[in-house]
């Protein structure tokens, strides 16, 4: 099956056209004499010139003419989402950067043969969790070469920065996370409860010294933790936006239905939030919190506080269902109603286990995390097409299989099903979703992100190539531990983490993500 969208290599020679003595763009008039006959006059269309590649700013020169690159990716369909370059060209590295995009056939080292398949920046997860052995594997297997868990890292900035800095703990991507509202609450011992004045000052203190370590911007949960007030989470956002940083949100409500607790309500806060502060914010995983079953309407309200001039984003996985803990307060009494569901929509991933009302008191006991069939398709699609909705899995696989298939499959479902086969978005615009689109909304504080996300001269060699005539995931909910297939190499910082043999587990080179605050 050809490559979606794939530009035909063959290149047409420009033309330019001289009426009068004036240079006329892409469209020229000829005016033609034909004898006593009157004046014919004809539009010429000119082909669009070619494509330009990008340049990161403070690039070093290019290569001369002669040089032989350390590795070149040669012949595939090079996709830029940050420039809009796409063409079939060669691409050279030296060391950890791209030193060059060419049309021109470059010579290489070590050369990969791309022919038949794209090259993409490497993606970027932006709402995953700590990058630990057993689940980071399969990420760089579904294309990922940074793992950021915006969404909150259960661990103090000290302790986390000091595990996956360990030779024996590093990644083989690069990674960074958020300060998680929810997980320092308990480090503190606030309890269920309001925050007190007290209370609220110590966490203020506590993210910002998480910021000075290396965290990337604040997470809040007020659907997970009811308790927290709109005035808590201002006074944090006042933090985060003293910084620079971001504010991401798992909203408050995921209801269509229940006037003042929906996701209308849901989004309001945030706006509130981002208002009141002049933070920016984040809305998580919105196809399943904030957005459910009211999606057009969600979509709108942001689009109009976007045009306001609010600093406002948010993510999405490409699933119908979504997944969290039984004994969460996201299962609180009343779910059923909330989200349109029953027993028989919901299933225990990795396991092939029956949830029914006689079943359900024992996996809530277990808090076992639990799949629900609760996104409608239509919800799924209007956010793909929405071109500020970038995608995120909010998930990581975890020993014992317990998870979404998120966890390993979303970059190739996205590229394989919502692509290839259903064509609810062209490929640039998705690896747009994957790429620049998370590096955007980080790399204000953080100079590191502005090398990535971009395929360009003086990028980071972080780099994906997959075939897109077979891309795709295999995970399921009754089997997430499955790799996705089509993603041929993986690249970070110029070495191959992933090839078509599969992943090379020796390789541990990505590196912490941290902003630079002034």
């Amino acid at each position: 099956m050809p490559a979606p969208d794939r530009p035909d290599p063959a290149r047409l020679s420009r033309r330019r056209l001289l009426v009068g003595g004036a240079m006329l763009g892409t469209t020229a008039v000829v005016v033609a004499n034909m004898g006593d006959r009157p004046l014919r006059v004809r539009v010429v269309s000119e082909p669009a010139p070619p494509p330009t590649p990008g340049v990161v700013p403070g690039a070093v020169a290019a290569p001369p003419p002669d040089h032989t690159f350390d590795r070149v990716i040669k012949g595939g369909r090079v996709i830029d989402p940050d420039s809009g370059y796409d063409a079939v060209a060669d691409v050279g590295i030296d060391g950890s950067t791209i030193t060059s995009i060419s049309e021109v056939a470059l010579r290489g080292t070590t050369e990969i043969d791309a022919t038949g398949l794209v090259v993409s920046p490497g993606f970027i997860d932006v709402l995953s969790y700590e990058p630990r052995d057993y689940g980071i594997w399969y990420k760089v297997a579904d294309g990922v070469t940074t793992n950021l868990g915006m969404h909150g890292m259960n661990m103090v900035a000290d302790d986390y920065f000091a595990y996956f800095d360990a030779p024996e703990n590093r990644p083989p991507v690069h990674h960074g996370g958020a300060f998680d509202n929810p997980y320092m609450r308990e480090v503190n011992g606030m309890g269920s409860a309001a925050a007190t004045t007290s209370q609220v000052e110590t966490l203020r203190r506590q993210l910002e010294e998480g910021f000075g370590v290396g965290w990337l911007g604040l997470d809040v949960e007020p659907e997970y933790t009811p308790w927290v007030t709109t005035e808590e989470i201002v006074a944090l956002a006042q933090v985060a936006a003293a910084n620079d940083l971001p504010v991401f949100f798992h909203a408050r409500y995921s209801s269509p239905d229940d006037p003042g607790k929906d996701n209308a309500a849901a989004i309001a806060e945030i706006l509130q939030v981002a208002r009141e502060t002049g933070a920016g914010v984040h809305v998580d995983h919105i196809t399943s919190t904030g957005g459910t079953f009211t999606m057009d309407e969600t979509i709108g309200t942001l689009d109009a506080a976007r045009s306001e001039g609010l600093d406002v984003t948010a993510c999405m996985y490409p699933y119908d269902f979504w997944a969290t803990y039984a004994a969460s307060p996201r299962f609180g009494p009343g779910w059923e109603e909330r989200y349109r569901i029953s027993y028989a929509d919901l299933e225990v991933p990795g396991t092939d286990e029956e949830v029914s009302a006689e079943t359900w008191p024992r996996l809530q006991a277990e808090n076992r995390l639990v799949a629900a069939h609760a996104i409608p398709e239509e919800d799924v699609r209007a956010a793909l097409r929405t071109p500020w909705i970038m995608i995120g899995s909010d998930s990581i696989l975890e020993e014992g299989d317990n998870n979404h298939p998120r966890a390993t499959g979303t970059y190739a479902r996205t590229l394989g099903h919502y692509v290839r086969d259903e064509q609810v978005l062209a490929l640039p615009d998705a690896l747009a979703r994957m790429t620049i689109l998370p590096a955007r909304r980080l790399e204000r504080r953080c100079p590191a992100l502005r090398r990535k996300g971009r395929l360009q001269i003086g990028a980071d060699a972080d780099i994906t190539v997959f075939d897109p005539a077979t891309v795709g995931d295999r995970s399921t909910i009754d089997d997430p531990a499955q790799e996705s297939v089509g993603i041929e190499w993986v690249l970070v910082m110029g070495t191959a983490v992933r090839t078509p043999d599969g992943n090379d587990r020796e390789q541990r080179g990505g590196t912490a993500i941290t902003p630079e605050l002034a």
